[in-house]
């Protein structure tokens, strides 16, 4: 048996359908008064019955949510934050809206209860996003943990099955890099594997029928553990990846990840061996780069880059970003390898 180091966060989950009708319940036991709740546009059917279950506490709504989380929109709402002198976040959506209330909560050092509405993750990590001149950084700060997790399966039915898919690949991402990332242990290992498997089954089960709501609780539990993962053991080369072609080139961030995952798997695959072989595991297939190209493609998920609008000008640039400076990752990574992933990834090439 290895050593190891396993640091649990602080946080409290509430799981179960039914479980929104606790919030105000959550937001009582942190003492909080004055709610700003921060929504984006595809969550906006639940904004009046949340404002309704605040009741008095509800102290206005911040709606102009925009992924990447771009400085200046912090900046903006911070004004909002102290003008009706708030005292607690509620986010209500994905992980733009997730991403926007941890930047706030950081800034404030005010308490957040995050409510998501797709396969996130995000709100289960005290990592948070800003971007600024094109650049997209990261930074680890307990204060942008969520105090409070509510996952209502119930909020996540009438989500499209696209975005089932693609959020939910994202969430599948943190489970993959965990599985060989630089601060894995035995106990991110079995969540890890898990919240794969809950991932995989539950997603073909939205895609074969977006009425199997035990499709979207199974896909829902897989993202919750996905997210925990991702905060106990990090990111590595492909969320690197991924973060300079969203903060760069403004890609839509969960359908970056559903295209770069395959390759950054393809391209590891004959260093982390056990890695690979309970990736292998999770997903019922031969090995682990034939089981993720496999269940993209049963999923319908986007294969390519040029697709989602990246300039084919802007590969040796985005290698570039990515090096400096190289991330972690269980194979050397260096420039030319980087490039390989990318236009690899640009193209969509499959399994080879």
């Amino acid at each position: 048996m290895k050593n190891f180091t396993y640091e649990a966060l602080p946080g409290r989950v509430l799981f179960g359908t039914g479980m929104l009708s606790k919030l105000a319940e959550e937001v009582d036991r942190l003492e909080g008064k004055r709610v700003i709740l921060i929504a984006t546009g595809s969550a906006s059917k639940y904004v009046a019955e949340v404002s309704q279950q605040l009741g008095p506490r509800y102290a206005g709504l911040i709606d102009k949510v925009v992924q990447h989380v771009p400085t200046e929109t912090v900046q903006a709402n911070l004004g909002i934050v102290s003008e009706v002198q708030a005292d607690c976040f509620v986010t209500l959506g994905g992980g733009s809206a997730i991403g926007l209330g941890k930047a706030l909560a950081v800034a404030t050092e005010l308490p957040l209860i995050a409510i998501p509405t797709t396969f996130s993750g995000s709100e289960m990590t005290p990592i948070f996003g800003l971007t600024s001149e094109g650049r997209k950084k990261t930074g680890r700060d307990l204060r942008a943990l969520p105090k409070t997790v509510i996952y209502d399966p119930e909020l996540t039915y009438s989500m499209p099955p696209a975005l089932a898919v693609t959020s939910g690949l994202n969430a599948l991402a943190h489970c993959v890099e965990a599985l060989y990332g630089k601060a894995a242990n035995p106990i991110s290992d079995i969540m890890a594997e898990e919240g794969s498997r809950a991932l995989a089954q539950g997603l073909t089960r939205i895609v074969d029928d977006n009425q199997d709501h035990e499709g979207y609780e199974q896909a829902l539990y897989g993202a919750y553990l996905g997210g925990v993962v991702l905060a106990t053991v990090g990111t590595a080369l492909h969320h690197r990846i991924c973060h300079v072609l969203g903060g760069t080139f403004n890609l839509p961030h969960s359908e970056t990840h559903s295209v770069v995952l395959p390759q950054v798997v393809w391209y590891n695959r004959k260093t982390a061996r056990e890695a690979m072989a309970k990736i292998a595991r999770s997903l019922n297939a031969s090995d682990a780069v034939t089981g993720i190209f496999n269940l993209t493609a049963r999923l319908g998920a986007p294969n390519n880059l040029a697709a989602l609008g990246m300039p084919e000008s802007g590969i040796d640039e985005a290698a570039r970003l990515v090096m400096s400076p190289p991330p972690w990752n269980p194979k050397t990574v260096d420039l030319a390898g980087v490039r390989e992933i990318l236009i690899r990834s640009f193209e969509g090439k499959q399994n080879e």
